[in-house]
């Protein structure tokens, strides 16, 4: 619950927006900044599934024999980082699905991210563009959905206090380095929203008024809100702003003329790719439907740029 997670307002906005667009990301900092906690609630933030996907769920779980009756919930799967590669993609004598599988229209969060060996990182590339996963033996092929919202966290390096600010990072440059490069450009390139965290002042919370809305709830409001415009523009309930190509950018995203001419001018400063451009669009245009604007203003180009992956430097 994110009334469970103490300060970390930035973190709390930015999962609010990811979930609200089905837009992956990617939590970075130091232990006990509250990585986990925050990839743990988005379970917690997604709206109930529709009966459609309930059976499609329930179709792909027994398949594992997870399941004896329909699935009523999004599922949220979270791997160890010493899973192994047939685990997390499926595989086996059967070709089973694997838990990016069984994650499908749910969440999948891989805590400790660059714990994970290099090729398992890498297994993500195809079910993060294409949202299925082909698994093959001789003479069988088989695909399985794995439509998913990625929820990593990691810390920023082996000791975990890279720019920390209360800590000193005693990690080499070469220790450093080996560390990060688990984490390809292309991967990354998916991966919509990095946030990066650090420690804040310990307070004793002061006790909140009875009349004031929970924090859960007034995120689950947002969300709600931001999907029922997605669904305006779309006219399909499994269709969401992370998923629209960039001609459908150009269809369903208006830009005022500020807004326009602060994300041309943005590109032009940071050399956006093509893909980190839409990028920057599609979020903007979640940041839009959170409180109904019609146009995508400045503001909400403004603030989808702070959120534009990059790995802590």
């Amino acid at each position: 619950m994110l009334d469970d997670i103490f300060g970390q307002i930035i973190a709390k906005r930015a999962l609010t927006v990811a979930v609200a667009g089905r837009h992956n990301i990617l939590f970075s900092g130091p232990p006990g900044t509250g990585k986990t906690l925050l990839a743990q609630a988005s379970a917690n933030l997604l709206p109930p599934p529709s009966l459609d996907e309930q059976i499609a769920i329930t179709k792909i779980h027994s398949l594992s024999s997870l399941c004896t009756s329909v699935i009523s919930t999004r599922p949220y799967r979270a791997p160890h980082h010493s899973s192994s590669l047939t685990s997390l993609i499926g595989g086996g004598q059967n070709l089973t699905p694997g838990e990016i599988s069984l994650a499908h229209l749910g969440i999948l969060h891989l805590d400790e991210l660059l714990e994970f060996p290099r090729n398992r990182i890498e297994a993500l590339r195809q079910p993060l563009e294409n949202h299925t996963i082909t698994l093959s033996r001789i003479g069988q092929h088989i695909s399985y959905p794995a439509d998913f919202m990625l929820v990593a966290t990691t810390n920023p390096c082996p000791c975990g206090y890279y720019g920390s600010n209360s800590h000193t990072c005693t990690c080499t440059p070469t220790a450093l380095y080996n560390y990060r490069r688990k984490l390809s450009g292309p991967l990354l390139d998916r991966i919509d929203i990095t946030i990066e965290l650090n420690y804040e002042q310990n307070t004793i919370p002061a006790p909140k008024a009875s009349t004031n809305t929970p924090q859960q709830n007034e995120a689950e409001m947002l969300i709600n809100n931001a999907q029922a415009q997605q669904y305006k523009h779309f006219q399909d309930r499994s269709k969401f702003n992370a998923r629209l190509s960039s001609a459908e950018v150009a269809k369903y995203c208006q830009l005022s003329p500020q807004a326009r001419r602060l994300l041309e001018e943005t590109s032009r400063h940071y050399h956006l790719s093509a893909r980190s451009f839409f990028k920057v669009i599609k979020l903007a245009q979640t940041i839009a439907d959170l409180v109904s604007a019609p146009k995508i203003a400045p503001e909400h180009i403004a603030e989808a740029i702070q959120y534009c992956p990059r790995f802590p430097v």
